[in-house]
């Protein structure tokens, strides 16, 4: 079982969560750390966001990102938090275990065109949240995983009934391909990252058999993600990004879609720092929500 603490202290981080990151910032964190009262995680969080000014895009405090990023650096060694107050994170503990998996429904099988009243359900209850899960962790190969910042879930839902699930989040800090068709640089993509979105999770389930459905899905997506990001979060993304397993997988989806294949993934994962391969190479994928969002991403601040 691997310890909770790092059992060596690794270098300081030069970026944290998209933002810049250095000994000045570690020194802040190890004071919050100190004057935490109470001592709690969510605590040391709270006082990091105001002490740094961690704030989302919309303007307020990302106390979820905070928590993300003190852990890591507890993980590194660098700081020693509070023990948790549970070894069960909050989704869980609101939401409860998952339910056993149930028998399958009988197929599905019709045109898109043939279904009744197909839209997206916005996941905002506790109800829908656990739905949300369940099906992710039961039909999709890479399960359900909690993320921190800003996103959205949504249940896709005809009059037959839900017929699948599909979840979109923070964008990768870097990737060649897409960077190279934005054509930012360094600080640019600092600036405005959180213009971009992560198609993250695209589940149909199993016994659902309709002709175009995912095409149809991703357009409906195309037309609500960023009204929907806008009203939650106060700003709009411009483009959607997503990485599509090769072969496991061959984008057709999102070809039909109208989605643009610029290239692949290098193996090394979303937030990697290193340069070795160590995951299944993606194709990566990316749709605009804005004809100009290559000027709006590469602008001046």
């Amino acid at each position: 079982m691997i310890s909770e603490l790092a059992q060596t202290v690794a270098p300081i981080p030069t970026r944290l969560l998209g933002r810049a990151f250095g000994a000045e910032q570690l020194a802040v964190v190890c004071e919050q750390v100190r004057l935490a009262q109470p001592a709690s995680r969510a605590e040391v969080a709270r006082r990091l966001c105001v002490a740094l000014q961690w704030r989302s895009p919309g303007g307020a405090y990302a106390g979820m990102s905070a928590r993300v990023a003190l852990l890591r650096l507890h993980r590194l060694g660098l700081i020693r938090l509070p023990p948790p107050r549970s070894r069960r994170n909050n989704e869980n503990r609101r939401l409860g275990p998952a339910p056993p998996a149930a028998p399958l429904p009988p197929l599905l099988s019709c045109r898109v065109d043939q279904l009744g009243a197909l839209r997206l359900h916005p996941v905002r209850s506790d109800e829908d949240a656990r739905q949300y899960r369940r099906l992710l962790q039961q039909y999709h190969y890479l399960g359900y995983s909690a993320t921190a910042g800003a996103q959205l879930r949504y249940l896709i839902v005809a009059a037959e009934g839900v017929l699948g699930a599909t979840g979109f989040g923070a964008a990768a800090w870097k990737v060649g391909a897409r960077d190279a068709w934005i054509g930012w640089d360094q600080a640019q993509r600092g600036r405005r990252l959180h213009l971009v979105v992560n198609h993250t999770r695209f589940l149909l389930l199993p016994w659902v058999r309709v002709q175009n459905l995912g095409s149809k899905v991703l357009a409906l997506a195309a037309q609500r993600v960023g009204a929907d990001f806008r009203a939650r979060y106060g700003y709009a993304p411009v483009l959607l990004e997503s990485f599509v397993e090769s072969p496991r997988f061959t984008g057709g989806v999102y070809r039909a879609a109208n989605w643009q294949c610029v290239g692949h993934t290098r193996g090394r994962g979303r937030n990697s720092r290193r340069h070795a391969a160590a995951l299944p190479v993606k194709a990566v994928w990316l749709y605009p929500l804005d004809p100009a969002c290559r000027a709006v991403l590469a602008g001046a601040p």
